[in-house]
Order: structure tokens, then C-alpha cells, then sequence
């Protein structure tokens, strides 16, 4: 088992990385990332995510429709973002889950990653 809290150069390393991935993709990346690992998971920690353009959606009342064009640029980056959690961590990742909210601006990244053999 490996960083229950955020830390560690592996989790310094996801962390920025996924920043990375995301600015990439949307134009600008999350302000504050945090990673955390336990045995065959990686949870990444996003907050202050959106694009001024969601956040004014959010501000006229469409949070929804920011929330979805979110998970689908988050989906969009999925191969990127499972590229770096298998190149940090020299593990597969056999699944990928994401959610959002827009308010408060929190996301989180799921990685489930394939058991390692004994």
C-alpha cells in the first residue's frame, strides 16, 4: 500500500501530470490536484476546474450543462489520463471513472488498477 495521503513523488507526479493532461485539453488546468493511493487505487482530486466559459454557464443557472461538457472533455482525455497513471505507477489500469460538480468546482478521477501478481 502506497500514499493514503496526498504525497510522495508519486503522487506529486500524477498529480501534476493529470493537470497537465487536462490544461491541454480544456485550455487551462485545475488550480489545486491532490492524489491518493491505496493498494489497487488512485484517486485524483481536482478542484477550481472550470473554464470561464462553465463558469458562466454555472452563474446563468446551466451548472447541468457545465457539468456535462466537463465529464465529456474528461472522457475525451481518458487515454491520456490512463497513459500517465500506468507510467507513474508501472501498473494497468483496468478502469476509469469520473465525476464533477460545478459548485462547489470539485472533480475526482478513479483509477482502478489491475491487481498486481504475487
Amino acid at each position: 500500500m502506497e500514499d493514503l495521503t496526498p504525497g510522495g513523488p508519486t503522487a506529486a507526479e500524477i498529480s501534476t501530470s493529470v493537470v497537465r493532461v487536462l490544461a491541454r485539453y480544456t485550455g487551462r488546468g485545475p488550480t489545486k490536484a491532490r492524489t491518493y493511493r491505496a493498494d489497487d487505487l488512485v484517486a485524483v482530486l481536482l478542484e477550481e476546474n472550470l473554464t470561464q466559459s462553465e463558469q458562466t454557464l454555472v452563474e446563468a443557472g446551466r451548472g447541468e450543462l457545465a457539468r456535462h461538457a466537463r465529464l465529456a472533455l474528461q472522457d475525451a482525455a481518458r487515454q491520456d489520463l490512463v497513459a500517465v497513471v500506468e507510467r507513474v505507477t508501472d501498473r494497468t489500469v483496468r478502469a476509469f471513472l469520473t465525476a464533477t460538480e460545478v459548485d462547489p468546482d470539485v472533480a475526482v478521477l478513479v483509477f482502478h488498477l489491475e491487481p498486481t501478481r504475487a
